[in-house]
């Protein structure tokens, strides 16, 4: 469809031209130069029009992010925090030694796919260009057998080369990665290291998410601990709950990440956690939803979802054990 759009402007030209007399023959074929240059130039904002283009400004926009992950992201100060850095810094380098890979680890609901969601708009915010330059992998979609693991390893390794050759700028978000086949993940560790070029294909502007629910009873009994010992959340330290993810998602058999090369070689950049959410982030959740679906923001409804919602521990009742997940069911449910 994008051909036939090209060559139709390209069959409209001399309409244009004619009907611009009486400019001057000459101007006329500066004009057509000028059109020419644009859809054959790297950065034209005319080719990208007709065709989809990779990343044109190679850039993220990170007041934009930042603006992002602030208002509407609750509960997880330290991975927006340390989401933010790193791809600041990362922006900042015309060509990174390697790509930024960023692993993702807590409790279903907690935001983690919704990050992603955040940063994915952000680096291509048309999402018919998105759907061209963000790949999506559902472990349990796409890697449902583990016999097939050897020809799963090739045809992923197969669509990441081709896809960085198309557009360097690529994001890959790999989610259920507790369901990912023992060994699979390991196949793309050449395009996570350093290596400049591949077969002459350069894979340091790529961005890989690993979305991962293991690690997270660990990072819920560290949350729960600070609280019992009266401290605040935003207490916890960031490397101690690095450290500890690192360590149990590399020797769980569940995590995707059991005996990883990818964590033995060091290639993983940032091991984030994502916090359990509390009664006071679900009832936000719940307030963008209702917003969301065009009804009264009800002071009552939303306190009644949200503490219905908080139920872990049994007795304590301080966390959500599905985050936000199951927040747009129970207002429908409740409307």
């Amino acid at each position: 469809m994008k051909l036939l759009n090209a060559a139709g402007f390209f069959a409209l030209v001399p309409t244009v031209v004619l009907a611009l007399e009486p400019i001057t023959t000459s101007l006329a074929i500066g004009g057509g130069a000028a059109v020419m240059w644009q859809l054959l130039s790297q950065d034209s904002w005319l080719k990208c029009h007709f065709w989809e283009c990779c990343s044109v400004k190679d850039s993220l926009d990170i007041p934009a992010l930042k603006k992002g992950l602030k208002w509407e992201v609750f509960g997880q100060h330290l991975a927006t925090h340390v989401v933010l850095k790193a791809l600041s810094a990362n922006a900042k380098v015309k060509r990174p030694a390697k790509p930024l890979v960023m692993s993702f680890h807590g409790w279903t609901g907690t935001g983690k796919s919704f990050i992603s969601k955040i940063i994915a708009k952000n680096l291509y915010p048309l999402e018919e260009i998105r759907r061209r330059f963000v790949h999506q992998f559902d472990a349990v979609l796409h890697f449902p057998h583990a016999e097939h693991v050897n020809r799963y390893k090739e045809q992923l390794q197969n669509w990441i080369r081709g896809n960085v050759s198309a557009c360097p700028r690529s994001l890959f978000i790999f989610s259920e990665m507790d369901q990912m086949p023992h060994g699979l993940i390991d196949s793309i560790l050449p395009y996570l290291s350093h290596h400049g070029e591949i077969d002459g294909v350069y894979y340091g502007k790529a961005i890989f998410l690993f979305l991962n629910n293991a690690g997270g009873d660990t990072i819920t009994e560290v949350a729960l601990d600070y609280w019992r010992q009266q401290k605040g959340r935003e207490e916890i330290p960031l490397k101690d709950l690095q450290s500890q993810i690192s360590q149990e998602i590399f020797n769980n058999r569940n995590s995707g990440f059991w005996q990883s090369k990818l964590i033995q070689r060091n290639v993983v950049d940032y091991f984030i956690p994502f916090l359990p959410l509390e009664y006071t982030h679900v009832r936000e959740c719940v307030r963008v939803e209702l917003r969301f679906q065009g009804h009264h923001e009800d002071e009552d409804l939303i306190t009644e979802i949200a503490l219905a919602m908080a139920d872990y521990p049994s007795n304590e009742r301080l966390y959500s054990s599905k985050g936000c997940k199951t927040v747009a069911s129970k207002v429908n449910l409740n409307i």
